[in-house]
């Protein structure tokens, strides 16, 4: 999933490697972590209440309590708007295209969207 995330910055070349990434519970799972922490990625994901009860059950054996950066878990939220902007277009939020070159063409046209409609909100 991450193999094809590129983080531009003005200069260079496209970095392929985030400093970190913010998910809900659903993705605090040991794999995901550990994907994440092989590759120097800082996980910004809030642990499960199951997860902690059994690590706990486990004692010495179920491992440290994962860190949790809750400003930095906030920010977040934003990320969630613009995926609600995006979902707001039908195409996108139920999967109608065939092939994932035609749906990543929708995101494309509907990011080209909010961002031009933003920028008729910010001149008026």
């Amino acid at each position: 999933m991450l193999e094809k995330v590129r983080i531009r910055l003005p200069l260079g070349r496209p970095r392929t490697r985030p400093g970190a990434v913010a998910a809900d519970k659903a993705y605090s799972s040991r794999g995901n972590r550990t994907y994440l922490r092989k590759r120097n990625i800082k996980a910004v994901i809030p642990e499960k209440k199951d997860q902690a009860a059994n690590r706990k059950k486990k004692g010495s054996g179920g491992g440290r309590p994962v860190s949790h950066d809750s400003d930095l878990y906030k920010e977040r939220n934003t990320v969630e708007r613009l995926i609600n902007k995006l979902k707001a277009w039908r195409g996108i939020a139920t999967r109608y295209d065939k092939t994932p070159e035609s749906y990543l063409a929708g995101l494309h046209l509907r990011a080209s969207m909010i961002w031009i409609d933003d920028l008729l909100k910010a001149t008026e």
